[in-house]
């Protein structure tokens, strides 16, 4: 049993992370950044919510960039195949829910 604070984790460098659990080879990361991430293709589907600031969510649609800002408590799903990366606005702290492994 463990307790985490999502308002106020703070890694020792930009996208560190506590690990959460991993069930059965899906990990759950508590991150924090005030960084951004790089252009990735996860290795299956990713969960990304965001628990504290703001994140601007760089995707790729059949090769066409989007862009949506995610507040506090917005949910980002990246399906399989779609490439992305997260743009925190300051600093951040996000949830992260995908396969074991994964970029």
């Amino acid at each position: 049993m463990k307790i985490f604070r999502g308002s106020t984790f703070k890694a020792d460098r930009p996208w560190g992370a506590e690990d959460i659990a991993n069930m059965g080879g899906i990990t759950t990361r508590l991150h924090w950044t005030d960084e951004p991430y790089k252009w990735h293709v996860n290795d299956g589907e990713e969960v990304f919510a965001v628990l504290n600031g703001r994140v601007e969510m760089r995707y790729r649609l059949s090769g066409v960039e989007h862009s949506t800002i995610l507040e506090t408590g917005d949910v980002f799903h990246a399906s399989i195949g779609t490439e992305h990366v997260a743009h925190p606005v300051g600093e951040a702290r996000v949830l992260v829910i995908e396969r074991e492994g994964s970029v």
